[in-house]
């Protein structure tokens, strides 16, 4: 059996008097392509910024490889990691792809992508730069390596930020809706790489509204629903016969 690579226990998370994750618990193994989906609202997001600490759950554990992310509780009754040297470490394997590309403005996409090997893994920069040049060949990148980001489609800054990930050689991948602010046919040169990465056997947690890219690459679907998980499975069990009424209506409205 594929060993543990992430697990996730009884996260809840309140933004003031908002409940968003109201007891989340789940599994990934090594290898495993987890698609997330859900309406607007959710939860969706905020599982995945609890999962790697841009957001410090309000409570729940989560466990990477084995090993906890240390909290410690605050007078004031919040929570704040105990070790950020931890985090920062754990981070690292953990990378994300954002909805918003997040690249820098004033790095050109070969900076962008050396960037975090040379400042957090301290590699030297030769080495970096080979690294860098590897994976924007790996996702279609290479001839534009000295472009800004302001000089590129949607889909080419996707991709830029999808080499920048993986240069930080991680144990997983994040992505946050990463085809979302795509404009539709972009789409298609963004979800095939993601689609190779599986098939290379990354391990992966995908926030996605596409259905087809969920059905057909996802090892497991997971539907959240007023920040719970209502519905949890294989991927051909879930569409084809889901156990519960909300996903059930979620889907009417996805196919109409």
């Amino acid at each position: 059996m594929a060993a543990t690579a992430l697990k996730v226990e009884d996260i809840y998370k309140n933004f003031g008097s908002l409940e968003v994750l109201r007891g989340i618990s789940l599994e990934a193994y090594e290898h495993d392509v987890i698609s997330i989906l859900g309406s607007s609202g959710s939860g969706k997001s905020t599982l995945l910024r609890c999962i790697n600490l841009l957001e410090t759950p309000t409570s729940g554990k989560v466990y990477v490889r084995g090993e906890l992310i240390k909290m410690r509780e605050l007078r004031s009754g919040e929570r704040q990691a105990e070790d950020r040297k931890q985090v920062e470490r754990i981070r690292s394997k953990l990378a994300m792809v954002f909805q918003q590309f997040n690249l820098w403005a004033h790095m050109t996409v070969l900076q962008n992508v050396m960037e975090a090997p040379v400042n957090v893994l301290n590699l030297p920069k030769a080495e970096a730069r080979e690294r860098a040049e590897t994976l924007l060949q790996r996702v279609g990148m290479l001839e534009h390596k000295s472009y800004y980001p302001a000089h590129l489609s949607g889909g080419q800054m996707q991709r830029a930020a999808i080499a920048r990930a993986l240069a930080m050689e991680p144990d997983m991948l994040l992505f946050d809706e990463p085809t979302s602010a795509l404009d539709p046919e972009l789409v298609g040169e963004v979800l095939k790489v993601i689609r190779s990465l599986a098939e290379e056997g990354r391990t992966m947690l995908v926030v996605t509204h596409e259905m087809g890219f969920a059905r057909e690459v996802s090892s497991r679907v997971i539907f959240l629903d007023e920040g719970l998980i209502v519905e949890s499975g294989d991927p051909q069990q879930v569409f084809n016969s889901p156990e519960s009424d909300r996903f059930r209506e979620f889907l009417v409205g996805v196919f109409k």
